[in-house]
């Protein structure tokens, strides 16, 4: 089984994760010709571009300016990202087994670098999905990334099982060829409500959280079948089983 997680917005400066080994990402020249192209922007045009603030812009303005730079050193990815997944996997605890098995399972999707390993060495960036550069032939990012990504997403998932646990925000589907990934491998897509009265609703903070609590709990215990992850709970969170199948698995609090 092998889990995929999303990208955040939210990255360190500086990464001071003990790791290791940094490992170079599949796709890092394709990565630095997007971080090239997104240099020749100015903080004004990256505000409009990236529908940040001045702030956001300005910041990341040095960031793609500096990117190649020494003094810009390459960071593991499980620990660049700062978001709310990323807290809860909470990395700082994790043996060398621990991230050996992570290395091996665990894929992270980034619109910059296409898909990283957790130990993959990569820089501070902001880019969305659907951002469209000129250099790409105006195709966004999901559109760019999608050819390049779904053979090698595919072929990944099989050589850990053929088992796909979906632990990624929607939006990352339009990565890939979802069609095909669902057709050729297993995807089982954990889901996390909370009841408001009489109904569920889904609490974004809380299944963000839930999301991070259950990578690390796949990566702690090494699971490798779709049924183990079923004994997952987390503050108050457990299976629903009546409103669970094979594919879809839904934790309610």
């Amino acid at each position: 089984m092998l889990a995929f997680i999303s990208c955040a917005k939210t990255m360190a400066a500086r990464c001071t994760l003990r790791v290791p080994q940094l490992t170079t990402p599949r796709f890092e020249a394709e990565a630095l010709q997007n971080a090239l192209s997104l240099s020749q922007y100015s903080a004004a045009e990256l505000e409009t571009l990236l529908r940040v603030n001045a702030k956001i812009a300005a910041e990341n303005r040095l960031r793609y300016h500096d990117f190649c730079s020494e003094e810009n050193r390459p960071m593991p990815a499980i620990g660049a990202y700062t978001g709310a997944v990323f807290k809860r996997i909470a990395p700082r605890d994790f043996t060398a087994d621990d991230f050996a098995f992570a290395q091996d399972h665990l894929l992270i999707t980034s619109f910059l670098y296409g898909l990283l390993r957790p130990l993959d060495g990569i820089r501070p960036y902001r880019l969305e999905g659907d951002v469209c550069l000129p250099e790409r032939g105006g195709l966004s990012m999901f559109d760019y990334w999608k050819p390049l990504l779904t053979d090698v997403f595919i072929e990944t998932v099989r050589q850990q099982g053929g088992v796909l646990l979906n632990l990624a925000s929607g939006e990352m589907k339009n990565l890939f060829d979802w069609r095909r990934v669902e057709r050729e491998v297993q995807v089982v897509t954990p889901e996390f409500q909370v009841w408001k009265g009489d109904r569920l609703a889904t609490v974004v903070i809380y299944a963000k959280m839930c999301r991070g609590e259950m990578t690390r709990f796949f990566l702690k215990n090494r699971l490798t079948r779709p049924e183990e992850l079923r004994g997952f709970e987390w503050e108050g969170f457990a299976l629903d089983e009546s409103r669970s199948t094979d594919t879809h698995l839904l934790f309610t609090a």
